[in-house]
């Protein structure tokens, strides 16, 4: 099985430099030590991924080429519980990102983020006050929020212009007051207070018009990094389903490609009738 043997190796070399662009995605994303603590969530499992493809892509590929019995099945053992911890790291990725989303507030193009609609581990996790000052912090020394600013011919954008951005989660729940609280706008991260405060929503009182503090300490901040990290998940959920089904794909191709070897090894040429040893005929006279 020739065919099987050269097919794994082709593909096992494509799988390689895909592991060389998901692992130093990873690293990237670790290297930015000061405004990454908020994102450590998607740091090591592309980094475990991609360094686990690339052992898997080696084996494999040197395995079929030289026909490598025990590279080929360390290839087929390490490529099992690759696919299973992909299996359990999309499982649980949907699991913990299941509730929770924003809502569209009336007659505005961006959604606003609250607490109460998120629960359970990835919640408890950024609600954590040790975390969340790492959290808050990486969102501060980001300026996302100095960035929101807009001007078009050196004018700033008015409040009906602001209202029909698409913000993103961050930028919502972080970088202005809830709608709900009645604040008054005068920019992007500058706002008044106005008449008919939501008493109800603690947010308000803690909406500051200092840029260090904003409402980084507010639930709706807490709730948009919920939602961004939820798209985050989803997003790399989705490329870990594509890459499971190359996996199994390989594995399958692996496996022939095993039993061809072991063939070899054992003097069985696959597609060829084993040679018996025949009795030289007689010559009569």
């Amino acid at each position: 099985m020739r065919t099987s043997n050269h097919l794994i190796g082709l593909l096992n070399f494509l799988t390689f430099l895909l592991s060389i662009v998901i692992l130093g995605g990873g690293i990237w994303l670790s290297s930015r030590a000061n405004s990454t603590d908020c994102l450590k969530f998607l740091q090591w499992p592309l980094i475990v991924i991609g360094a686990s493809i690339m052992v898997v892509s080696l084996a494999g590929f040197a395995g079929a080429c030289y026909r490598n019995t025990f590279l080929m099945w360390l290839y087929l053992f390490v490529m099992f519980f690759i696919i299973a911890a992909l299996i359990g790291f999309i499982i649980f990725a949907y699991a913990v990102t299941d509730k929770g989303s924003g809502r569209p507030v009336l007659n505005k193009g961006y959604l606003e983020y609250y607490l109460q609609d998120y629960s359970g581990w990835l919640k408890d996790r950024v609600v954590d006050e040790s975390y969340w000052a790492k959290i808050s912090s990486c969102i501060r020394d980001s300026k996302v929020c100095s960035k929101t600013g807009r001007t078009f011919n050196g004018v700033p954008e008015t409040y009906d212009m602001f209202s029909m951005r698409k913000l993103s989660p961050i930028e919502s729940g972080c970088c202005k007051p809830p709608t709900e609280c009645g604040y008054v706008y005068v920019n992007e991260t500058q706002w008044n207070p106005g008449s008919g405060l939501a008493a109800t929503n603690l947010d308000c009182s803690r909406w500051s018009n200092d840029q260090q503090m904003l409402c980084y300490q507010c639930d709706s901040c807490k709730a948009g990094v919920l939602g961004s990290l939820k798209k985050s998940w989803r997003k790399v959920s989705v490329i870990n389903i594509v890459v499971l089904i190359l996996l199994v794909i390989f594995y399958v191709v692996g496996c022939a490609a095993f039993r061809n070897n072991k063939k070899i090894d054992n003097d069985e040429p696959y597609g060829e009738a084993r040679m018996t040893k025949t009795q030289p005929s007689r010559i009569h006279l």
